[in-house]
């Protein structure tokens, strides 16, 4: 089967053969032109190919996959659910089904969410109702699977999004028995940010002489002026404050290791007069739906967070983000701090290293194929001089140049800001 050609991102939505009324929705959502991840795949999805896309998180993925899903589900109705997306996290799930609905708010398409977390009694009336499209975590659908309240023998496109994340958290053995569950003819549309071997094996078995788009890069956007500090444990918070409280610091997501350190940072923030709420595993959901639309709405300036919000979640405005501790992985670095200089703004990540980080640091510099800035604050004690994946010493940029890195991305903020 031969794709068509993607798309001109210059032409808009209006090239893609749409149904007047999903244009409508992408009209009332301020979409303009395609980003490139929708321009390379909507052309290929529409035309039934399975799709494998690589792209970082906030590049447009979810638009991708949601307007093909639309437009075949408007030509023909019937009971559904006729389309499943499956995402990693509670937070994603809500964030893929609120653009959904958005997009397909003048077609009467109906999509509902299962996860875990809260009393599934709403989720099965849901699926009673038969919706056209189901957002689900793997974990919950398989339960409502086993105990025969969810039925997927309609489906016809499966949504695989955040596979690599996914698989991280442990979800492949239940994904092989979700899959298992489909009808073999059916779409499959697979999106990753990485393509480590196992989801390189997933891939392999659920896609069907896909349509390849690779965007991802290992790298940082362009978008992020990233950097690390040099720092000893007992000052982080010290650095932290002196961060935070820049001119420059609209709003930040400060990633920490631990559930119990998210909790207790927030709270020692909080005390300290910023407006901060913390995120992370051990809170409820309706604790966690909180926090997150306190956090969109400005309500809070700072949020603590463990790495269930490193992927996929799409706040807008995020000027900056901060890593109090480096994360598990190398991979982990590029997803956390690619919560800011989103859709083409510009943001500020900032990493503290202490001296037992240096394998971490290693690793994550080969990773993405250059070294880290490194930059000092006035002040602020600084651990002995870190050393690139080269072994080569890289003197810290002074203050007073970090300044000048803070003033340049305020510069080009504002110019994003009014060119938008």
């Amino acid at each position: 089967m031969i794709s068509p050609s993607p798309a001109r991102p210059d032409a808009g939505f209006p090239q893609f053969p749409l149904a007047p009324s999903i244009q409508r929705g992408i009209t009332a959502l301020g979409f303009d032109e395609p980003r490139p991840i929708q321009a390379e795949t909507i052309p290929a999805a529409l035309a039934g190919r399975d799709v494998l896309g690589l792209a970082q998180t906030g590049t447009g993925k979810t638009a991708a996959f949601a307007l093909p899903i639309l437009e075949r589900l408007n030509k023909r109705r019937s009971p559904g659910p006729r389309a499943l997306v499956l995402a990693p996290t509670r937070e994603l799930a809500t964030q893929i089904h609120a653009e959904i609905c958005a997009l397909g708010r003048f077609t009467g398409i109906k999509a509902v969410t299962i996860f875990g977390g809260v009393s599934q009694g709403p989720q099965v009336r849901g699926l009673a109702a038969r919706p056209d499209i189901v957002v689900a975590c793997p974990g919950r659908l398989l339960d409502l699977m086993q105990q025969r309240l969810a039925r997927l023998d309609a489906v016809e496109v499966l949504v695989l999004d955040e596979a690599d994340h996914m698989f991280d958290m442990g979800f492949l053995p239940d994904l092989r028995r979700i899959l298992a569950a489909l009808p073999e003819r059916r779409q499959n549309l697979l999106f990753s940010a990485t393509m480590p071997g196992a989801i390189r094996q997933l891939a392999s078995a659920v896609l069907n002489k896909p349509y390849v788009v690779e965007l991802a890069n290992r790298a940082p956007a362009a978008t992020i002026d990233h950097a690390l500090y040099a720092v000893t444990e007992e000052r982080k918070r010290d650095l932290l404050e002196r961060i935070l409280a820049g001119d420059d610091c609209a709003s930040a997501i400060v990633f920490t290791r631990t559930k119990h350190r998210a909790r207790r940072l927030a709270e020692q923030l909080g005390k300290r007069g910023h407006r901060t709420v913390a995120l992370q595993g051990n809170m409820s959901q309706a604790q966690r739906d909180r926090a997150m639309s306190g956090f969109r709405a400005r309500r809070y300036d700072v949020l603590v967070a463990t790495d269930l919000a490193a992927r996929g979640l799409d706040v807008s405005g995020v000027s900056h983000v901060i890593n109090f501790d480096v994360p598990n992985t190398p991979e982990a670095y590029t997803h956390r701090i690619g919560r800011t200089g989103r859709s083409e703004c510009t943001g500020i990540a900032r990493t503290f290293v202490t001296r037992g980080d240096q394998v971490w640091l290693r690793a994550t510099e080969r990773m993405i194929g250059a070294p880290i800035r490194r930059v000092t604050a006035d002040g602020i004690a600084v651990e002995p001089l870190l050393q690139s994946s080269s072994g080569t010493p890289r003197a810290a940029t002074s203050a007073a140049a970090s300044r000048s890195q803070s003033r340049s991305s305020r510069a080009r903020r504002a110019a994003s800001r009014s060119r938008s």
